[in-house]
């Protein structure tokens, strides 16, 4: 299993006070029109995708726990791009992902959030969706049934209300969970929690399995440095295996509500 995403029991890659001050969204990073966007694309060497086909929401057990997905199971032609963290405010991360005009799924951490809520609305407004990722990003597995409903309940009601939209998504830092984190996360009106097939970092995509990216198949990276990279080389890996990038959340079931 590669844990490249954050070093496993460490602290995450980039700390709140190494992050770059983000001073507001660029006049790209709003949604823009298709030629300048395309002009940004060419800039960057994001490939053009068709549009992903309708999604075909899957069904998931019930009881008192989510379940705890690597990859959507589904035959449809799409994969998943999931960023994570927020540490690192970079103008260019919302100029590539507002050129590329792909739907992406933040888990974003609070404690990461909190210097600049404002800095992620520009990348909301082109599409991207912000679900949850602990408050300050503990390792959950092991901890008490109360910490860990306080860390993911408490992270979802922050970016509720920065954001309006209170996420149902959660993804456990470093990948680690528990029996109590799949329960927390239930009671905190999660549908599911999301481990992941591939990494990327530096530039590189980091493969679990067979090289070459599959259907149903979801994708980590991270806000940092090496976002730029990061980031096209995720999109051309799909876009080579002849998929499209969806969003995560069209793939899951609605959710009751918090318990």
């Amino acid at each position: 299993m590669v844990l490249t995403a954050c070093t496993n029991g460490g602290a995450p890659a980039a700390s709140p006070s190494s992050a770059a001050p983000s001073a507001g969204p660029s006049a790209a990073a709003v949604v823009a029109p298709e030629q300048t966007r395309s002009a940004l694309r060419a800039k960057y060497g994001i490939p053009d995708f068709a549009d992903a086909p309708a999604p075909q929401p899957i069904t998931l057990a019930g009881g008192d726990s989510v379940e705890y997905l690597h990859r959507i199971p589904t035959e449809q032609k799409v994969a998943f791009l999931t960023i994570d963290d927020g540490y690192l405010k970079l103008p260019e991360a919302q100029e590539l992902i507002a050129a590329a005009g792909v739907p992406v799924t933040l888990f974003l951490t609070t404690d990461a959030v909190k210097d600049d809520p404002d800095y992620f609305r520009p990348l909301i407004d082109a599409g991207a969706v912000v679900e949850s990722h602990t408050i300050s990003h503990p390792n959950m597995s092991g901890k008490s049934y109360e910490f860990q409903r306080k860390q993911i309940c408490g992270s979802a009601d922050k970016l509720e209300g920065w954001y309006t939209r209170r996420p149902t998504l959660f993804r456990p830092p470093y990948g680690n969970k528990d029996a109590n984190t799949l329960r927390a996360a239930k009671s905190c009106g999660m549908t599911a929690a999301f481990m992941w097939t591939e990494t990327v970092h530096k530039g590189k995509v980091r493969y679990q399995g067979p090289k070459g990216v599959k259907p149903g198949d979801i994708i980590l990276m991270h806000f940092r440095e090496a976002f730029r990279a990061d980031f096209v080389n995720a999109l051309k890996a799909i876009h080579k295996a002849g998929l499209t990038p969806a969003l995560l959340e069209d793939y899951m079931p609605p959710t009751a509500g918090p318990a």
